[in-house]
């Protein structure tokens, strides 16, 4: 499950507070790209090859909403789904304790707040 970035900054919109409904989009070649604000939208307009291969691999952390290269991740399998956490086990500790909880928070259905700190 991925949640929404912006496709040239590379930050989760949820660790930033952004809901789906203030996310701006911006179509590229058919397909509808998120960003967190006008300017970023500006500059990804300039190279969206780039833009988009710098986050093709991007995950976001369920649990911290840290922002972490693919390869750079640890990942649980969670009701037949691969879910990919920074490396920090006491993530994937607090994921066990409420997963349903943090996948609604990635997907941006509950409200961004921070309980741990690395």
């Amino acid at each position: 499950m991925k949640t929404l970035i912006c496709h040239t900054c590379g930050c989760s919109l949820v660790r930033l507070g952004i809901s789906k409904d203030e996310t701006t989009f911006y179509s590229h070649e058919g397909k509808e790209y998120s960003f967190c604000c006008q300017a970023c939208v500006d500059l990804f307009i300039t190279d969206p090859v780039k833009y988009l291969q710098e986050t093709e691999d991007v995950i976001v952390c369920p649990t911290c909403l840290a922002e972490k290269p693919l390869e750079r991740s640890a990942k649980l399998n969670w009701e037949g789904q691969e879910v990919h956490f920074c490396r920090c086990p006491s993530c994937q500790e607090g994921f066990q304790k409420d997963p349903d909880r943090y996948m609604n928070r990635l997907e941006g259905t509950t409200p961004f707040e921070t309980e741990l700190r690395h």
